[in-house]
């Protein structure tokens, strides 16, 4: 139990130093949580969204999931979305991969099993659609990093086709999706040009996708 305990520790010597810092910064962030941005992400411990993007507690809105899939049925997805763009009002979607994630790499490898293989499902039948293209790079680790990408590109389709924002951009609402996605070897975020604002970006996006399936 020592560890549960260090964390009770640790949140005790953040708070202390919040509030060194800023004494009316908890004060600040109970009244009011207006960020500008969702981050959809993976849920790897690894790639924590306020921290790696420079942000403080407040400033982003934040769902993860294994390999940050925005899935249709999924309706804590979903609802994390509507609650952003409905009532946070938020302007910006980032959904944000990395590379290395071990559930693409699942895929690759044909090692996903039980319920976590179900669910990536969706990023195998990317590599289906895509499989050309993955089969002409003969390095497993760069052939997984461009899953991962293919996989961001998805995603932030599948967020433009949700009703929730093709509602908002119908309403006029300025509203853009992003795809980037994170180096853990060096840190650094990577926007793989696929940011969105309109249907129109969004059948773009699809067409360049379809035209680059075609084996």
């Amino acid at each position: 139990m020592g560890e549960i305990r260090d964390l009770f520790e640790n949140n005790r010597r953040w708070s202390v130093a919040m509030q060194a810092a800023n004494p009316r910064f908890f004060d600040t962030l109970a009244r009011q949580q207006a960020p500008e941005y969702l981050w959809i992400g993976c849920s790897d411990s690894r790639v924590p969204a306020n921290v790696i993007a420079g942000l403080a507690p407040g400033e982003v809105f934040v769902h993860r999931n294994v390999a940050n899939l925005v899935v249709h049925s999924d309706l804590n997805c979903l609802s994390v979305i509507e609650y952003a763009v409905n009532v946070l009002r938020v302007r910006h979607i980032i959904v944000c991969g990395h590379y290395g994630c071990g559930g693409v790499k699942a895929v690759i490898e044909g090692t996903a099993h039980g319920l976590v293989g179900n669910w990536l499902g969706h990023v195998y039948d990317i590599s289906l659609a895509r499989q050309a293209e993955l089969a002409a790079i003969p390095d497993e680790t760069a052939r997984v990093d461009r899953l991962c990408e293919m996989n961001v590109e998805a995603q932030v389709a599948s967020v433009g086709h949700t009703s929730i924002v093709q509602d908002a951009w119908a309403q006029g609402v300025p509203l853009a999706v992003h795809g980037w996605i994170y180096g853990l070897n060096n840190g650094r975020l990577k926007d793989i040009g696929v940011s969105i604002s309109s249907p129109e970006n969004l059948q773009r996006l699809e067409n360049k996708t379809n035209n680059r399936s075609i084996p």
